[in-house]
């Protein structure tokens, strides 16, 4: 009999509790364990979720805890921080020092807990923490990555669904580099139905012809933020696609997926973390896709990464 999959999640918030209630509804994982300094919350996350269980297709076992039931885990997500307040022009970036003090207390938790499973990183700025998380922890880089443009991707391929009328699982492309405002989309690579959209914009302009790449670009960026005003929060987008991601590790099934990872050399960058195309398996990262991507949007990735290994760098002056 397998090994029941087991996930612990670092952070009991309005995120925290959508991821794992994701994990849940889909039948991903048999135990879930909340960790939060709030345990009391942590405490009736869980419950709440258990509750749910009772009606989902698959049980699942859902509780607070802490650091010592990440021993045997098989996955740790780490959803701590917090929100940026865009009425005073915050960035997910200006969050950094804050959200790095508590990466570095929870460091030590997770070292001294034995865990040696897989981490997924959800906490803002997305790639920097992944990057500091893994420099704190001197753990392997394919076993730390985080979900970064993963969901602007999704937001992107929803954008231009809209705009076109297709349904967005036929759309693929991605969102590279920061999740946050130096992201950047590879248009050479987008496809409908393995056709590329530069080159269905010049056979068919009658009906692809209107489309604003630069609006649908900024679409991806600021989905976040309009759901961030409306209501205080993103939940259910970032739930899904760390479900997405989670599945793509626990069924081996070595799908490409935009996660955060290490590059070293990759795209010609050194020791950053970034989104881009990544093979996820049973292991984590397997391989890293390199695209062929035009000199214009190399430029703008590189740009991306400049802003995430400075940003890195003042991490580390705060260890």
């Amino acid at each position: 009999m397998a090994k029941p999959r087991k996930v612990i999640i670092i952070g009991a918030g309005h995120v925290g509790a959508h991821a794992g209630y994701a994990l849940a509804e889909q039948g991903l994982v048999e135990e879930i364990v909340f960790i939060d300094i709030d345990k009391e919350k942590a405490k009736a996350q869980a419950l709440d979720i258990y509750d749910a269980t009772v009606y989902l297709p698959q049980r699942v076992k859902v509780k607070s805890g802490d650091y010592s039931d990440a021993t045997d885990a098989d996955l740790m997500v780490i959803a701590v921080g917090t929100n940026p307040d865009k009425s005073k022009g915050e960035t997910r970036m200006s969050t950094l020092t804050n959200t790095a003090a508590i990466i570095k207390e929870v460091s030590g938790h997770i070292k001294n807990s034995g865990f040696d499973g897989i981490i997924v990183s959800i906490s803002n700025p997305a790639d920097v923490i992944a990057h500091y998380l893994q420099h704190l922890l001197d753990y392997p880089s394919n076993k730390i990555i985080s979900t970064s443009t993963v969901l602007d991707s999704a937001r992107l391929r929803r954008a231009i669904a809209d705009a076109v009328g297709i349904d967005q699982k036929s759309i693929y492309g991605f969102v590279l580099g920061e999740h946050g405002e130096s992201q950047m989309v590879a248009w050479s690579s987008v496809t409908i139905a393995g056709k590329p959209i530069l080159e269905l914009i010049k056979e068919k302009p009658e009906k692809y012809g209107q489309i604003d790449l630069s609006k649908l670009s900024k679409e991806a960026k600021l989905g976040g933020w309009h759901i961030l005003s409306g209501k205080g929060s993103t939940e259910f987008g970032i739930g899904a696609a760390l479900a997405e991601v989670t599945r793509a590790i626990f069924s081996d099934e070595k799908k490409v997926l935009p996660v955060s990872t290490l590059l070293n050399g990759e795209y010609g960058q050194q020791d950053v973390y970034a989104s881009v195309p990544t093979v996820l398996g049973i292991h984590g990262v397997e391989e890293i896709i390199e695209l062929n991507l035009t000199p214009e949007e190399k430029e703008k990735l590189d740009a991306s990464c400049k802003t995430m290994k400075e940003n890195y760098e003042y991490a580390l002056t705060l260890s």
